[in-house]
């Protein structure tokens, strides 16, 4: 008789178990599975990243909770035919997003655009630059010839349609998107590559600040 070491017998369990445990479409992780809901796609694996409720502790990953689903379904979709290339998109959403069914992909935006947003916890900002934030996003920079941020995405930073959300998103990754806008083409079709392209690393910095501390 073959002899099974303790710690191979024990993976094979484990494995055994991971693997009867996502059979079900409702407990599944195969992104493959037209039949797996978007809510327990949502939940097992855009958690990972994304946090259950759309709200991520780390500023690498956007915040999608209470994003217009509109703005959220065109991303996945974009990510899905590689039209969105920025490093980051490519690397941990062209795998995921490849084999979505357009009907997972909408069902996933409406999941996170129903989450209730939650502003990060971050340390105190000087006053200076949330009063420039919001000078920047409330009148725009009209010397640089840069529109006002509100007039498309929302006076209170909530998002318009196609418009995303902004308020509470994490100001690293505000920035490291509008570097994207301002000097690659990894996002394409956006009104965005323009409007970014006049802005100062200031500029950059204090708007971003100011969106992710939106004011009540």
């Amino acid at each position: 008789m073959k002899f099974t070491p303790p710690a191979l017998a024990l993976t094979a369990l484990v494995l055994a178990a991971v693997v009867a445990g996502c059979a079900s479409p409702d407990r599944s992780r195969n992104l493959a599975d037209p039949a797996a809901p978007p809510l327990a796609l949502a939940q097992q694996v855009c958690s990972a990243c994304h946090g259950i409720d759309g709200n991520p502790v780390s500023p690498q990953f956007p915040r999608l909770a209470g994003q217009q689903a509109s703005y959220l379904a065109s991303q996945l979709t974009n990510f899905r035919s590689h039209g969105r290339s920025d490093p980051d998109g490519y690397i941990y959403m062209w795998g995921l997003s490849r084999q979505l069914t357009d009907a997972q992909i909408a069902g996933l935006a409406d999941y996170f655009s129903k989450q209730v947003p939650q502003r990060p916890r971050v340390g105190a900002v000087d006053a200076a630059v949330l009063a420039e934030g919001k000078r920047i996003y409330e009148e725009g920079v009209p010397e640089q010839a840069v529109i006002a941020c509100a007039s498309c995405h929302g006076p209170r930073g909530e998002g318009i349609a196609a418009f995303p959300r902004l308020a509470f998103q994490h100001a690293d990754y505000l920035v490291k998107q509008l570097d994207v806008f301002q000097n690659t083409q990894q996002r394409p079709g956006t009104p965005m590559e323009f409007v970014a392209h006049p802005l100062t690393g200031d500029n950059k910095h204090a708007v971003a600040l100011y969106m992710q501390q939106f004011p009540e």
